[in-house]
C-alpha cells in the first residue's frame, strides 16, 4: 500500500497499462476462439450502467460515498453476461439477438442514472475514454486484485476453458459441468471489462479485448501462439498510446485503439507483402 502510494499518476497509469496489457488478451483468446468477441461491446455497456449506478448511489449521502463505483461495474457485468449467456440459449437459432438486447438496455439505464447523479463531465470523460491521469491509488489496487483474481481463475479452469472453447459436446462427454464453466468465464469477461475501462474507457475497452488477438491470429499457429502475441501487441498498443496520450493530451482509450489498429494494418500489409 505505501509503495502504491509513493507513484506518481504518471507510473499508476502505466502499471495500470501494463496489468492490463498482459489480462486483455488472455481472455480475447478464449472469446475469439468460442466466436463471441462481439460481447464484450454489450458487458462494456452494462458495466457502464454500474458504474452510473455506483455514481449515483454516492450522491445520496456520505455512507456511500466511499465506495468506489468500479465495484458496481463488476457487479452489473458479471449480471450481464449471466444474462447474455442465458439469452443466447433462449434465442438459440438467433444467438445474436442477446447483444442488442443487453446493449440497448444498458445505455437505457446509463442515461437514467446519469441523469439522476447529475455530476461533472470530466469525471463521466475519463470513464466513457480512459485517462492516464485519473487512475487513483484505489482503482490500482483494485486493477491489481482483479488481474490476480483473473490469472487465479484461469489456472483453475484452464483445462475447461479450452475443451468448452473448442468442442462444447465434447466437453459435455466428458463430463464438464457447461453452466459452472460458463458462469466462471462470464466472471472473466466482467472483471477484464471492468479493470480496463480507467485506461481505455468503457466504449472503448471491446476493441482493446479483440484487436490485438485479431492481429495476433495473422500470426500464431497455435492457442499458446495466439495468446503470446496478442500480449505482445496489446503492450506496444498500450505503451504507445499512453505515450502520445500525455504528450498530446489525447483521449487514452482512444490512442490506444488507434496504436492497436495500425498494428493490425501493418501485419496485414506484412502478410500480404510476403504473399
Amino acid at each position: 500500500m505505501e509503495l502504491l502510494n509513493q507513484l506518481t499518476f504518471i507510473e499508476r497509469g502505466v502499471v495500470a497499462g501494463v496489468i492490463i496489457g498482459v489480462i486483455a488478451p488472455i481472455v480475447g483468446a478464449f472469446l475469439l476462439v468460442r466466436r463471441v468477441s462481439i460481447i464484450s461491446e454489450s458487458i462494456s455497456h452494462i458495466t457502464l450502467a454500474g458504474i452510473s449506478a455506483g455514481v449515483f448511489i454516492g450522491t445520496i449521502g456520505p455512507v456511500f460515498e466511499s465506495i468506489n463505483p468500479m465495484y458496481f461495474g463488476v457487479l452489473f457485468a458479471l449480471l450481464g453476461a449471466l444474462v447474455t449467456e442465458q439469452l443466447r440459449n433462449v434465442y438459440r437459432h438467433f444467438q445474436e439477438l442477446a447483444i442488442p438486447i443487453i446493449l440497448s438496455t444498458a445505455v437505457g439505464m446509463s442515461a437514467i442514472f446519469i441523469s439522476l447523479a447529475r455530476t461533472g463531465y470530466n469525471e463521466w470523460y475519463s470513464y466513457l475514454f480512459g485517462s492516464i491521469v485519473s487512475v487513483t491509488v484505489s482503482d490500482l489496487q483494485f486493477i491489481m486484485m482483479t488481474a490476480l483474481l483473473v490469472i487465479l481463475l484461469i489456472g483453475l479452469f484452464y483445462k475447461e476453458f479450452i475443451s468448452i472453447s473448442f468442442d462444447q459436446e465434447f466437453a459435455k462427454v466428458s463430463g464438464i459441468s457447461i453452466k459452472i464453466v460458463n458462469f466462471v468465464f462470464a466472471l472473466l469477461i466482467a472483471l477484464v471489462i471492468s479493470m480496463s475501462m480507467k485506461i481505455v474507457g468503457i466504449l472503448l475497452v471491446g476493441a482493446l479485448v479483440v484487436i490485438p488477438v485479431a492481429t495476433s491470429i495473422q500470426l500464431a499457429r497455435s492457442f499458446k501462439q495466439l495468446v503470446g502475441y496478442g500480449i505482445v501487441f496489446s503492450q506496444v498498443a498500450i505503451a504507445s498510446g499512453l505515450y502520445f496520450s500525455y504528450q498530446y493530451a489525447i483521449a487514452t482509450g482512444g490512442m490506444i485503439v488507434l496504436m492497436s489498429v495500425l498494428l493490425l494494418m501493418v501485419i496485414l500489409a506484412f502478410k500480404k507483402v510476403r504473399g
